[in-house]
C-alpha cells in the first residue's frame, strides 16, 4: 500500500483546530511532531522503559496527514465506510480551504504545505526490523518471525512480540529487573507486575516456577500484546491476569489487585511515577515482600530509596547497568 504525506508546518496553538477544520473536510489521523514539553500529568502516565528526550520548544509544529494511493494514481480519503476518491490536487485545495479559515480568527504560523510519496510501509509492524533474538544469560528471546538456531536449542527460550505495548528485555532497565526478580522468586511467588507492557516480566516470572501473576498497565494496547505473548509461551490465562487502569489514582484497580498477597512487585517505571507509586505498592506486600524498582536514570536512585524508606520499607540493593539503575527493597516481615 503507497501513501500520499501532506506535512503542513504551522505553529503549536493552531494544532487542535487545524486538525479540527481538516477532520471536516475528510482528512483523518494527523501524525503531530512539535518540542512542546510533557505535562507531570504526561509522564506520570507513561510507564515506559525511557522517556523521550525533547529539544526546547520553539512555537512550531508540523502536522502530517497520510492519504492511501490508488494503483491507478488515485487518493482515497475517509474511512472504508465513507470513501472518497479524490486526487493531488483536490486534497490540496482542502488543505488551503481549511488554512484559510483558521487564519481569519488566529495566527497559524508559516502554514506552507509539503507533499511527498512514501514507500510501501506496512506501518504496524515496520518496528520488526530493529527486534532481532538476543540472550538474557540461560534466557533466549526471539521474536515469532525468526527461528530458534540450533546452538539456541537448549536454552530456555521466551518467544515475545512487544507489538505497540513497550517491552522487548532489551533495554538496561528491564534486564536489571529480570535479574532481581530470579534472585528473589520462589516456586511459591506471586507476582504484581506495575506498568507490564508486553508481560515480558510476568512471563519471565512463569517460566522460572512463579505461581501466579497480575499485570496492570494504563495502556489498552498492553492487552493484545499480554495475550499473544501468554499464547506463544504458553502461559495459561488463569495463571497471568491483566488489569488495565491507574493503580496510583484508581481505587477500583488497587482493590482489584488486592491486599497483602505478593510476595514481589516489580515496577520498571520512571523515577518520578516510582516516588508517588510507592505508598500505594506497599500495602500489596505480603509481609517479608520484595518491591524491585527499575526505570531509575543515573543519579535518581537515592529519590526511589528514600521514597522506599519513607514507606516503611528497607532498602536491600541498588544495582547498576550502564547509566540504569534499579532499586530494591523489602517490607518488614
Amino acid at each position: 500500500m503507497k501513501w500520499m504525506k501532506f506535512r503542513i508546518k504551522t505553529v503549536v496553538e493552531a494544532e487542535d483546530i487545524i486538525i479540527s477544520e481538516l477532520y471536516d473536510r475528510g482528512l483523518e489521523g494527523a501524525q503531530i511532531e512539535d518540542k512542546v514539553p510533557l505535562s507531570p500529568l504526561e509522564k506520570e502516565q507513561m510507564f515506559v522503559d525511557i522517556l523521550p528526550e525533547t529539544e526546547t520548544d520553539d512555537g512550531v509544529a508540523y502536522l502530517s496527514f497520510f492519504v492511501e494511493e490508488r494503483e491507478d494514481g488515485s487518493l482515497k480519503t475517509g474511512n472504508e465506510a465513507d470513501a472518497e476518491t479524490t486526487d493531488k490536487e483536490s486534497v490540496l485545495a482542502k488543505i488551503e480551504e481549511a488554512l484559510t479559515e483558521v487564519r481569519q480568527f488566529m495566527e497559524i504560523g508559516e502554514g506552507s504545505v509539503t507533499v511527498s510519496e512514501t514507500e510501501d510501509i506496512d506501518w504496524i509492524n515496520n518496528w520488526k526490523q530493529y527486534f532481532h533474538q538476543f540472550t538474557i544469560d540461560d534466557l533466549l528471546v526471539i521474536p515469532s518471525w525468526e527461528e530458534v538456531r540450533e546452538a539456541d536449542r537448549d536454552k530456555k527460550i521466551l518467544h515475545i512480540d512487544p507489538g505497540t505495548a513497550f517491552g522487548t528485555g532489551m533495554h538496561e532497565t528491564t534486564r536489571l529487573c529480570i535479574g532481581q526478580i530470579k534472585k528473589h522468586m520462589t516456586q511459591e511467588t506471586r507476582l504484581l507486575d506495575v506498568g507490564t507492557g508486553s508481560g515480558i516480566l510476568s512471563i519471565i516470572a512463569l517460566m522460572y516456577g512463579a505461581k501466579h501473576a497480575v499485570g496492570t498497565d494504563l495502556d489498552s494496547c498492553a492487552v493484545e500484546a499480554v495475550a499473544q505473548n501468554k499464547e506463544a509461551n504458553g502461559i495459561p490465562d488463569e495463571d497471568f491476569e491483566l488489569l488495565i487502569g491507574n493503580i496510583i489514582t484508581e481505587k477500583e484497580v488497587q482493590d482489584t489487585v488486592g491486599y497483602g498477597c505478593y510476595d514481589i512487585v516489580a515496577a520498571n517505571i520512571l523515577a518520578d511515577v516510582l516516588v508517588p507509586l510507592t505508598p500505594v505498592i506497599v500495602p500489596c506486600l505480603k509481609p517479608g515482600g520484595i518491591y524491585i524498582t527499575s526505570g531509575i536514570i543515573e543519579g535518581k536512585e537515592e529519590l526511589v530509596a528514600r521514597a522506599c524508606e519513607e514507606a516503611g520499607l528497607t532498602v536491600v540493593e541498588v544495582k547498576a547497568l550502564g547509566e540504569w539503575r534499579s532499586v530494591t527493597a523489602q517490607k518488614a516481615r
